[in-house]
């Protein structure tokens, strides 16, 4: 639409111009070498337009002739150029199909035709990969190194090869110098925070949190749990050397994160030796509101050396009031009820868990309850067998790992703040983990999953270090006819009373076992403690 108006107003301003010298009649003369030359106005202005025309087609034709080698030179550069991006594209997508032959090829059509550019380094380094020459693809990312606008990216890739190899000290090198050039790279900085979780070095890993909180890499109620998780860490780490520091770094902790249990407990303990009974359970009595968690219970119902049972058994009272009847709450008084030797307070706070299916802590409390009211008969051996087909109760868990204790971070992939506390299922299925890494979307290999962490039944599993005594989450619960398991319940039901018919019992998951009744004798107490060994270190 403009260029049109332009147009127009063009030719309305030469009509104008013509009709002007029209008007203006004139002559021009010209002498040159003893002859004149004699015309109007309107001839010489139209002369003098057709002159102008002829030497500017003139000096195009000059300046073709003499521009045209350097055009044949572009026009072939420009070929060869296409030629090459085409080339990369297609090595890329023959990257990622897997297809080694054609991504060498490519590789080397697009190194030949464009030389040492970005992306001919990227897909060499690639073909490579796929095709499982780890040192061409270091000698790849070595060249990226020399370039300025590819040496982060070449520094990613000698991190991910360092990392293959099992070569930690030069990966974190790599992973620093990258977080030294490019500071927002995230993958830099997610490799330097884990580094210094793995090496316990907690204080270093909060300047590594405040960082990327500042750089906008975490939002900020994420960098305020992570710096929790990260001073609590701190407190766990110097309890046994520092005391004075445990407190104040599990109070810091606590003031970011106030639900957060291990810093809780951490802080009640530390301030409950100090003597500030007051303030620790205020601590404690938070976290409780929050999420109730048998760790809290454990401190708050110890909160004063040498308290009767009694005394113990108020507190948990207390417990059970500010979780409005939750679980934990119960099991808390019927536990302290239980060591105040109150048998009808126990049963009374343990009966609304036992209406569908008891828990496995349910039924080993109930079985206590039983042997310290009655003696070792068969109800608490009853509930001692129940045990092994109860649902499991809430744990720590992180990537398919279940834990005794809270960890910052997970022992299979490094991951702060990895641990969750809940209840696994009946049936339970490790996560897809892989250890697998790259540098553009890991195209060059398959997913490595993890191997499996079995659970045999009558051990105690042991997860990689630091996790002591945990199992893995891929075996189903115990099938109660299994041959070591059936007989290790014969033997401790061999000399106890028959169980009653009457006795109330809930659908177990899968056919239940039937054991042979026997006349009663005097019961067994090694046998009894061998079955409980038994059912301890199936969980």
């Amino acid at each position: 639409m403009w260029r049109a108006l332009v147009f127009i107003g063009l030719l309305c301003v030469a009509a104008f111009g013509a009709v002007w010298l029209a008007d203006r009649p004139g002559s021009v003369l010209i002498t040159f070498a003893g002859y004149e030359i004699q015309m109007s106005v309107a001839v010489a202005a139209i002369a003098l337009a057709g002159l102008a025309l002829f030497l500017a087609l003139l000096w195009s034709l000059v300046s073709g002739i003499l521009h045209l080698p350097s055009r044949l030179t572009f026009a072939s550069r420009a070929r060869r150029r296409s030629r090459g991006y085409q080339a990369i594209s297609r090595g890329m997508v023959a990257v990622g199909a897997g297809d080694t032959i054609a991504a060498r090829r490519y590789a080397n059509e697009a190194e030949r035709l464009l030389g040492r550019e970005p992306l001919t380094l990227l897909l060499k380094a690639q073909a490579a990969q796929v095709s499982g020459n780890r040192e061409a693809a270091e000698a790849a990312f070595g060249q990226m190194m020399e370039e300025d606008e590819t040496r982060v990216l070449g520094l990613r890739g000698l991190f991910v090869e360092a990392r293959r190899r099992g070569d930690t000290g030069a990966a974190q090198q790599f992973a620093s110098e990258a977080v030294r050039l490019a500071p927002a790279a995230a993958w830099a900085s997610d490799a330097v925070l884990e580094a210094r979780c793995a090496d316990h070095d907690w204080r270093g890993a909060l300047e590594a949190v405040e960082r990327r909180a500042s750089l906008g890499l975490l939002n900020k109620a994420t960098a305020k749990r992570h710096r929790a998780v990260l001073l609590t860490a701190d407190a766990l780490e110097r309890v046994d050397h520092d005391p004075d520091g445990a407190l104040r770094s599990s109070q810091d902790a606590l003031k970011l994160a106030p639900d957060l249990v291990p810093a809780a407990a951490m802080a009640g303990r530390m301030l409950s030796r100090k003597g500030d009974l007051r303030k620790a359970a205020k601590v404690l009595e938070t976290a409780w509101r929050s999420l109730p968690h048998p760790d809290l219970a454990d401190v708050y119902l110890n909160l004063r050396p040498g308290d009767s049972g009694l005394d113990r058994l108020k507190r948990a009272e207390t417990l059970m009031k500010l979780a409005g009847g939750a679980p934990e709450g119960r099991l808390a008084v019927a536990r302290a009820a239980l060591e105040a030797r109150e048998f009808a307070r126990a049963r009374e706070a343990l009966e609304p868990l036992l209406q569908e299916r008891p828990s496995m802590r349910v039924c080993l409390l109930m079985s206590d309850l039983e042997q310290a009211e009655h003696g070792s008969t068969g109800k608490g051996r009853e509930w001692l067998a129940r045990a092994t087909r109860a649902p499991r109760d809430p744990a720590w868990i992180a990537d398919g790992i279940v834990s005794d204790h809270w960890l910052p971070i997970s022992p299979v992939t490094g991951r702060l703040d990895a641990f969750v506390w809940q209840a696994p299922p009946d049936v339970l299925v490790a996560p897809e983990l892989t250890l697998h890494d790259d540098v553009t979307a890991d195209l060059d290999d398959e997913p490595k999953p993890l191997p499996a962490v079995a659970a045999p039944s009558p051990e105690v599993v042991s997860a990689p270090a630091p996790v002591s005594e945990t199992v893995a989450l891929n075996e189903p619960v115990l099938d109660p006819e299994d041959d070591v398991l059936k007989s290790e319940l014969k033997a401790a039901l061999s000399d106890a009373e028959p169980v009653k018919e009457e006795t109330p019992l809930p659908p177990p998951l899968r056919e239940p076992v039937v054991f042979p009744a026997t006349p009663p004798d005097v019961p067994k107490p090694k046998e009894e403690a061998a079955a409980r060994r038994s059912v301890f270190s199936v969980w």
